[in-house]
């Protein structure tokens, strides 16, 4: 782990393996869970077991990660819906003056190549997002969603 800033408070599993250039603080990492290279966690994060984060991943605070989830490389997490750096009096906004919209990817749920998730949204167990998508609304358990927006292209088994 060279290079990394796994702060004291994470809690981590057995067996996780994190690779070089990661930055995590206030998360929480199931057993047996990868994390890629040049990855960031943040805080209130959770992790499942026997997950894989790939390369170069944002997940942001809000976001709950459930077991056996596959999260390509470059796969962009979004929690706050309107995001703005100051108030309208030009005065920066505090932790207090946005709101925190969560997002659950469920379990089995693979999430391809540069997808980027809005906030507020749930990802079925077992659904596939296929690459380079933005998924915008809710996509339910046992389907392959892709496209901007993300649709269903079918359901699986």
């Amino acid at each position: 782990m060279k290079f990394c800033l796994i702060a004291d408070d994470v809690k981590m599993g057995k067996d996780v393996k994190v690779f070089s250039f990661v930055n995590l603080y206030g998360c929480s990492i199931g057993d047996r869970t990868k994390i890629g290279a040049f990855v960031e966690i943040q805080k209130g994060v959770e992790v499942g077991a026997d997950c894989k984060i790939s390369s170069h991943s944002f997940i942001c605070e809000g976001v709950t990660i459930e077991n056996r989830v596959f999260i390509g490389h470059i796969v962009t997490f979004i929690n706050d819906r309107y995001p703005k750096s100051t108030n309208d009096d030009g005065s920066m906004k505090l932790d207090e003056e946005w709101t925190l919209e969560k997002t659950l990817i469920k379990e089995g749920a693979s999430i391809g190549s540069s997808v980027t998730i809005m906030c507020g949204v749930e990802i079925g167990k077992n659904t596939l997002i296929g690459a380079g998508s933005v998924v915008t609304k809710d996509i339910p358990d046992n389907c392959i969603a892709a496209g901007i927006p993300a649709k269903i292209v079918r359901t699986v088994n």
